[in-house]
């Protein structure tokens, strides 16, 4: 049967890393099972972009899912306050438990999940 992990979060950026990130997700086969867990609001309001990610999948999967987000998270800043791309993904392996996976400083720093976050999994 396999093993299963649910990843659930979201990507803060401005206009043109917005742009960035569609085009890396894009480039994906659009028939790839879990590449329709992205989310990309239509309309987005005031000084920041969101993207969303949502998917249960295979556990061997999860590598093509962290390839993506270091991709992402490697777009250079593109406004006068050279900020980066920065989001939060909750990770739940259904052999290893939960991990959070913090987009920022162009990178993804993984480590053990809060265990506030519990709730999530039950």
């Amino acid at each position: 049967m396999g093993v299963f992990v649910v990843i659930r979060g979201w990507l803060e950026c401005d206009n043109r890393q917005f742009a960035q990130v569609r085009d890396i997700v894009e480039q994906d086969d659009p028939d790839r099972t879990y590449s329709g867990g992205w989310a990309f609001p239509p309309r987005q309001y005031n000084f920041a972009n969101w993207v969303f990610f949502g998917a249960g999948m295979r556990a061997q999967t999860v590598g093509w899912f962290l390839d993506r987000l270091q991709r992402v998270a490697r777009i250079p800043a593109s406004d006068d306050d050279d900020d980066l791309i920065t989001g939060l993904f909750l990770v739940s392996h259904e052999v290893d438990g939960m991990s959070e996976w913090q987009v920022r400083d162009g990178t993804v720093v993984i480590r053990a999940a809060s265990q506030e976050y519990r709730f999530l999994d039950e």
